[in-house]
């Protein structure tokens, strides 16, 4: 095997869900062994101070995938799966006519490459209507016409329109009081580039706003198909840093298809 790729120095960044530098989700990714601590990685991440952080295990023909957040280690993640495949791309350890296989906790995920894109087929969330909190609008910001939930404390409020979402400024400390500390905000788009937009708010995770979500999309993917009668769809993540994705949804199974720029390569000291 390659030294390169397990030598627990090199890291890289890499914006994901673009193709433009400083524009998407930068997310770190490092190419680490099966031996290495999940306390170093965690202080990795923390140092990064990222969304998140993937570390990729050779493993077979295929890798194991973790993913950190400055505070803690979550079970899945789009843009640092999106990120980590560029890389593996990048470096040559998978030839772009072939499929990367991830070993994740949240799933098994599927990568393939199709020109500049690459597609991640992931696992579809399920989502369940519920009420809205009395409080929703004192802490976010808007009134929702309707809530869901869903795994991984997920819940999913939507807005009557998109300036609902690109204006809300919400208060993170009440968010985390009243269990909405994982949440997505969404509405239809107003424009012709995209069917949907989104924000994603997620203090409980040490990440006030993730600036593009790939994994919320297992969940928003069936709700939007649903609703506008669509298997395949343009999202907008209309953050800051902004981000687009397509989705699609194949039964059970929904496909993520993204762009990434590597921004830099640096070497650990330590």
């Amino acid at each position: 095997m390659n030294k390169k790729m397990t030598d627990n120095k090199t890291i890289y960044q890499v914006d994901a869900f673009t193709d433009e530098p400083f524009k998407g989700n930068p997310a770190g990714v490092m190419i680490v062994d099966e031996r290495t601590p999940a306390g170093w990685m965690q202080n990795i991440a923390s140092e990064m101070n990222l969304s998140e952080t993937a570390f990729i295990i050779p493993k077979g023909s295929g890798f194991t995938i973790r993913y950190f957040t400055p505070a803690k280690e979550v079970p899945l993640c789009g843009h640092a799966t999106l990120a980590g495949s560029h890389i593996i791309y990048e470096l040559g350890l998978k030839k772009a006519h072939k499929t990367i296989a991830f070993s994740a906790a949240g799933g098994e995920l599927t990568i393939r490459k199709d020109k500049d894109w690459i597609i991640m087929d992931f696992p579809q969330y399920p989502i369940k209507k519920m009420d809205i909190p009395g409080d929703f609008k004192e802490c976010v910001g808007f009134e929702p016409v309707e809530m869901y939930e869903s795994i991984y404390n997920w819940k999913i409020a939507i807005a009557g329109s998109e300036a609902e979402i690109a204006n809300v400024l919400p208060d993170f400390e009440s968010m985390k009081k009243k269990e909405l500390g994982e949440l997505m905000i969404t509405a239809e788009s107003d424009s012709k580039q995209a069917d949907f937009v989104v924000r994603c708010f997620a203090p409980d995770s040490g990440i006030n706003e993730d600036p593009v979500t790939g994994s919320a999309h297992c969940a928003l993917t069936p709700l939007w198909c649903a609703k506008l009668g669509k298997a395949e769809m343009d999202s907008a993540q209309i953050s800051k840093r902004t981000g687009r994705l397509k989705v699609k949804l194949n039964n059970d199974r929904v496909q993520i298809k993204g762009k990434a720029v590597t921004i830099f390569e640096a070497r650990l000291k330590i």
